[in-house]
């Protein structure tokens, strides 16, 4: 048997802050908000509601998570966050329209006063959206430090004794890393430069790592994976995962590409397009924010399907990835894929889906499960990438660097198989002899 991590007990708060408290964030707050009152079950996250079989099938032990792994409870959450739109959870939920007014109504009053601060926000990193609530400063050092102001405050006011950020906001423009982000010295210099390289998201990620505090990246902006976050996180011991919550449209690929894969069937040709009218769709109506997303949604098949090893049957695919904006559809995405496969001697076939999917209910249980993962992994003493999260990303963040794993059963098992190592268990391989 392993010998099992010295994990440091959940005791106390944790707070869970989120820059961007639109519709992710609020419908994130108001489902462990109904949770904790009984009004709803946590559907969708596996913290909560999955099981793990710990040893051989016959000793009959399969425990859920959070009973077999010391994580945070949900009693002991209090979120906060910042927006640069909505005053406060409550009025963010509304305008999203994701939650329905019965849903909201018994949760009002909390969600009421789970109040934004100010945010960092610049429109040259979203075209799309007039910040109204927004921090200002001659630099953007300025405005890192009044994000650090704001954790701590947030730390001492709310009496947290554990924090954890979970990037909620909206997509930002396609950048490429330059030199002002190689080092954590020359992204300090940038800040106190206005570097223009240096985006909201990035000041967030800084500051997050800068006050010990473990990060997620929900969306594919160019924040943490960088060198300089890299040595701030190795520096300061803090555990970071990313980016790009794995929802609607992927989160199939990632389901139904394996299995091709798995039974050897070809694929000539997949064609993806979406619609939706959220906050999310309208900030990728720009073609620059539109291309960061495109960059993240395209990765996903050819680190399945290995071309260079099946070029026989994955060698010569189209693949081609749409975003439309219709407002009248909302949070409601709708997701449509047609997939051109090929058998036996050759013979072509159709898969055609259509997704009609809800974003923020699929996103919401992952900011928790990502929230009490990485509480866990620092009080493990774990720090830098967390790759046994990718199972959560469209863009896995690698660690050591090889290829990111976008199979979603081998990141299943790894996310379990580290799991079960920490607390001093085998890791489950189904190998017969089990």
């Amino acid at each position: 048997m392993p010998e099992p991590l010295q994990i440091a007990p959940a005791t106390g708060r944790l707070g869970i802050l989120t820059p961007g408290m639109g519709a992710v964030a609020s419908t994130a707050y108001a489902g462990v908000l109904a949770a904790r009152q009984g009004l709803a079950e946590p559907i969708g996250s596996l913290s909560q509601m999955a099981h793990m079989r710990l040893g051989r099938r016959e000793e009959g032990r399969n425990p859920l998570i959070r009973d077999a792994v010391p994580l945070a409870s949900l009693d002991d959450i209090v979120f906060g966050g910042w927006d640069p739109i909505s005053p406060n959870a409550l009025e963010a939920a509304r305008t999203s329209g994701v939650l329905d007014e019965r849903d909201l109504g018994p949760l009002s009053g909390e969600l009421e006063g789970i109040v934004a601060m100010p945010a960092v926000f610049d429109q040259r990193w979203v075209s799309k959206l007039d910040g109204v609530r927004v921090k200002t400063g001659e630099t953007k050092w300025d405005l890192a430090q009044q994000v650090l102001a704001d954790i701590e405050n947030f730390r001492v006011e709310n009496n947290c004794d554990r924090l954890v950020m979970v990037w909620c906001g909206s997509t930002e423009a396609y950048q490429e890393p330059t030199p002002v982000h190689d080092t954590v010295e020359s992204f300090e210099a940038g800040l106190k430069a206005n570097d223009p390289n240096i985006s909201p998201s990035q000041i967030y990620a800084y500051a997050s790592l800068a006050s010990g505090v473990p990060y997620a990246n929900g969306a594919p902006n160019l924040s943490i994976d960088l060198p300089c976050m890299d040595e701030l996180a190795a520096r300061n011991g803090v555990p970071v995962t990313g980016k790009d919550f794995k929802t609607g449209q992927t989160l199939m690929k990632t389901i139904l590409a394996p299995g091709f894969k798995a039974r050897m069937l070809g694929v000539r040709g997949w064609y993806s397009t979406n619609i939706l009218g959220n906050r999310d769709g309208e900030v990728l109506d720009d073609p620059e924010n539109f291309k960061t997303k495109e960059v993240s949604k395209l990765g996903v098949l050819d680190t399945i399907f290995q071309p260079e090893v099946y070029g026989e049957l994955y060698g010569n695919i189209d693949h081609v990835v749409r975003i439309n904006y219709y407002p009248p559809r909302g949070d409601n995405k709708e997701g449509w894929d047609n997939i051109d496969i090929f058998g036996w001697m050759g013979y072509p076939m159709q898969i055609k889906v259509n997704f009609l999917c809800r974003d923020s209910i699929l996103a919401a249980p992952i900011v928790l499960d990502l929230a009490l993962f990485l509480d866990l992994a620092s009080r493990a003493g774990q720090s830098g990438v967390q790759e046994w999260l990718s199972f959560y990303w469209k863009s896995p963040q690698p660690a050591g660097g090889v290829p990111p794993e976008h199979d979603i059963f081998i990141q299943q098992t790894k996310l379990k198989n580290t799991l079960r190592q920490w607390i001093g268990e085998e890791p489950v391989t189904h190998a017969e002899d089990e």
